[in-house]
């Protein structure tokens, strides 16, 4: 369900994807439980399309949802949980919250220099 989503997504059938999205969260949540890296995927993938659809206080609150989890199951500096440091700063930023943004952008910088290095691709994109 969730590749099918992306292709959808991908195609520009956002409302599709996001039910096909929508179905496989419940899926494995119901299956694997809410902190599954499977699941945080998953909800990390429908906040990226809830943002591409313009609803960016839907996709702020699975972002921290996503973020959440990833700090519960891998801890403050493992490099999934830096990209969704990330990827909640670039949300905030789209949402106008400069201020958010650039504290949460400057906390997955240095958790990449710290984890990966300076010269590191990750490091590199922040």
């Amino acid at each position: 369900i969730n590749n099918l989503s992306r292709l959808l997504q991908e195609q520009g059938d956002l409302d599709g994807a996001e039910a096909l999205y929508r179905e496989a969260l419940e899926a494995k949540r119901e299956t694997l439980g809410d902190r599954h890296p499977s699941t945080l995927t998953t909800i990390s993938n429908l906040s990226s399309l809830l943002s591409a659809k313009g609803n960016l206080d839907g996709a702020e609150a699975l972002c921290r949802e996503a973020l959440e989890g990833q700090r519960w199951r891998d801890g403050d500096r493992h490099p999934l949980t830096l990209r969704s440091i990330n990827n909640l700063g670039m949300l905030l930023k789209a949402k106008g919250d400069l201020d958010g943004a650039e504290a949460l952008l400057r906390e997955a910088l240095e958790g990449f220099r710290e984890t990966l290095g300076d010269r590191h691709p990750h490091t590199l994109h922040i």
